[in-house]
């Protein structure tokens, strides 16, 4: 895998979560595996075990594996795996900025940005994803054409709530069921996984970004997608929006044409095949 961080700086990166996932989705033997993995009953069982007093001794032994600086959290005693995945942060380790002409990154994560066409589509590996197959609605997707697609993927390793990216007047949200592929870019060469997954999104009316589509899409062994309001109100930029229980997984933002200045530095590293690592609160986009 090959990283950019906001300096410009590259690192590369294979896994042996990488690795697994490469024979899970190349080979014919780790596709045939893939078919009852991905199944949301298997992801249920999968998280029903997380979420117990067994999976505690599992936490000690990720922390070391994945150096995780443990002192930007709350300090307390978790009750099963699932407990500390969905770990809180301490106030202030996330800032962002107060001008709501900037829109901040929802979550720690790494990030694709595709230039979305007039049909409100845009292509991954050889893939296209149109809006309207993503959202389930022609006229919301029509909304979005000429505007920008944000996908920032979330890996075990980072920090699983999620933030609104703007202020604004929030809709109801609105829960698409689906399967739990793997948001790893190993899968994109043999699943549309953003048209497959489980995903759940609201739109926000903004005074600053017209209208703004935000997205969570579950993933391998993530059996819920926690939002915290599901009704239509008020959000506040930085507010906390939800959290992802186990496993990889991604939120989706999608802008109007005109709502931002042209992203250039992630628009670049994506055409090169390159993801860019960001943190929750810091700067995506400004109008």
């Amino acid at each position: 895998m090959n990283f950019k961080d906001l300096d410009g700086n590259c690192y590369s990166n294979e896994t042996s979560q990488d690795r697994l996932l490469k024979n899970l989705y190349t080979k014919i033997w780790g596709r045939a595996i893939l078919k009852i993995l991905v199944s949301p009953a298997i992801s249920k069982l999968g998280g029903s075990v997380l979420n117990s007093r067994l999976s505690v001794p599992m936490i000690k032994s990720f922390i070391k594996k994945n150096n995780i600086d443990m002192t930007q959290f709350e300090e307390r005693k978790f009750k099963s795996y699932n407990d500390f995945f969905t770990r809180k942060i301490k106030q202030g380790k996330r800032p962002f900025s107060n001008d709501e002409r900037v829109l901040i990154s929802p979550s720690d994560s790494k990030v694709s940005c595709y230039k979305l066409d007039d049909n409100a589509s845009f292509s991954i590996k050889g893939t296209t994803y149109s809006c309207e197959s993503l959202l389930k609605s022609k006229s919301t997707a029509e909304k979005f054409s000429g505007g920008y697609a944000f996908i920032l993927r979330l890996s075990v390793d980072d920090y699983h709530r999620y933030s609104y990216c703007c202020s604004g007047i929030k809709s109801n949200n609105k829960h698409i069921k689906g399967k739990f592929h793997t948001v790893n870019p190993i899968a994109f060469d043999y699943y549309p996984v953003f048209k497959e997954n489980t995903r759940e999104y609201c739109l926000i009316k903004s005074k600053v970004f017209g209208l703004v589509m935000q997205m969570e899409v579950g993933a391998t062994m993530v059996g819920k997608i926690s939002n915290l309001h599901n009704d239509k109100g008020i959000v506040f930029k930085g507010e906390e929006k939800g959290k992802f229980e186990f496993g990889g997984s991604t939120v989706v933002l999608m802008v109007q044409q005109g709502a931002i200045q042209e992203p250039k530095i992630f628009l670049e590293n994506t055409y090169h095949n390159c993801e860019t690592i960001i943190k929750q609160g810091q700067t995506l986009a400004i109008n």
